[in-house]
């Protein structure tokens, strides 16, 4: 990994924070409905409430069940990858509608690099697994991708480009870093529907196989660390 100061890569890592990043979302979509119509404004928005539903199942099946890969030390897509690589592409390609298609290209491209420069931050601060923090990525980018698709012949006269930067970077400096406690809104409901006091955790859930949750009875978890009865004849 590169060598960053802790400091630089927690800046990184807040990029893809959803307090930054659903904002951004948001006003992309408000451009394209005064811009265009309010359809290509709810494309944008189901993709990336698709990306976002990825996300949220993946979360929940872990922290409720204890549903993931242990082999790729899998315990659910990382949102701060995925919200990052799906928005900055799509800022970056609004933004840049009346420049030459090759510019407009190259602007994704950053778009994506700076997604996955968040994707990189949650693997060195261990917010995420390297298979968590790529699926992240992937999941945002193909968002991303099928909408700069979609949108590409989009006549770039009817948006101004210069509130539409102005604005969607303004939004950014003054929404970042600011915290929306969004995994503790998906525990919460993890807990609701599986039913069980604590959710899984990554650590016992790799140790042991069908871990329980943290609030099993001592009794059981010795059960289970126990060797098996042939071991000891």
């Amino acid at each position: 990994m590169p060598e960053l100061s802790d400091h630089l890569w927690y800046s990184i890592t807040s990029l893809g924070g959803a307090g930054m990043t659903l904002p951004l979302a948001f006003a992309i979509a408000l451009w394209l409905a005064v811009g265009y119509t309010s359809r290509m404004a709810a494309g944008w928005l189901l993709l990336l409430g698709a990306a976002i539903g990825v996300v949220t199942v993946t979360k929940l099946a872990f922290l409720g069940w204890g549903v993931g890969v242990r082999e790729l030390d899998f315990t659910g897509v990382s949102g701060h990858a995925m919200l990052s690589t799906a928005v900055y592409p799509v800022a970056l390609f609004l933004m840049l509608l009346r420049a030459h298609p090759a510019v407009r290209v190259l602007g994704v491209l950053l778009g994506l690099a700076a997604g996955m420069a968040v994707g990189v931050s949650r693997v060195v601060l261990s917010a995420h697994s390297p298979s968590e923090a790529v699926t992240g990525c992937l999941v945002g980018a193909l968002a991303a991708l099928l909408f700069v698709r979609m949108a590409w012949k989009a006549q770039p006269e009817r948006l101004s480009v210069l509130p539409v930067a102005v604005s969607l970077m303004l939004l950014a400096v003054l929404m970042h870093g600011v915290h929306v406690p969004t995994q503790r809104w998906v525990t919460h409901i993890a807990l609701k529907v599986s039913g069980h006091d604590r959710p899984f955790i990554r650590a016992k859930w790799k140790a042991i196989r069908n871990v329980p949750p943290a609030t099993a009875p001592v009794a059981q978890t010795h059960n289970l660390l126990a060797p098996p009865a042939s071991f000891h004849a």
